[in-house]
């Protein structure tokens, strides 16, 4: 199935390289999306709920999860996420440095869409952003924007 209206990214990522990175990866694939940023949990948490400076905010078509970040990391975002009727439909990628077993089981347990270790390689994190981002975009069919 083939999105075809602009669609909105949440990147909860609190590493700035990262972040640039993710970006370039997106204007490399020429897919129109809107990339929304947020540092951490807590203000991924306030994005999605629509709280504390982001009213206006979108619903995000797609999630892009970091695990390890300050004041409140991804694994409690997927158990605030999962615990929540109204956030457990959106799809979350957890895209992390972390390659241990435990968090990925974790993870899916929780109910994470797809897990991603992150490449150390800049062309292949872009690579790994584009794939993400043709897949999310050009072949799954996404849950409506509407709660």
């Amino acid at each position: 199935m083939t999105q075809r209206r602009l669609a909105d990214i949440l990147l909860v990522e609190d590493n700035e390289d990262d972040v640039y990175l993710t970006r370039r990866g997106f204007e490399r694939a020429k897919l129109p999306v809107t990339l929304h940023h947020v540092a951490n949990g807590c203000e991924c948490m306030a994005f999605l709920r629509r709280e504390g400076g982001y009213e206006d905010a979108p619903v995000p078509d797609l999630i892009l999860l970091d695990l390890n970040m300050p004041r409140m990391d991804g694994r409690q975002v997927m158990e605030a996420i999962a615990k929540d009727e109204r956030l457990r439909t959106l799809p979350v990628v957890i895209l992390t440095t972390s390659k241990s077993d435990a968090d990925l089981l974790e993870m899916y347990k929780l109910r994470c869409s797809t897990y991603v270790a992150k490449p150390i390689d800049f062309d292949q994190f872009e690579s790994v952003i584009e794939g993400i981002q043709s897949y999310w975009l050009n072949v799954a069919a996404l849950p409506p924007k509407e709660f």
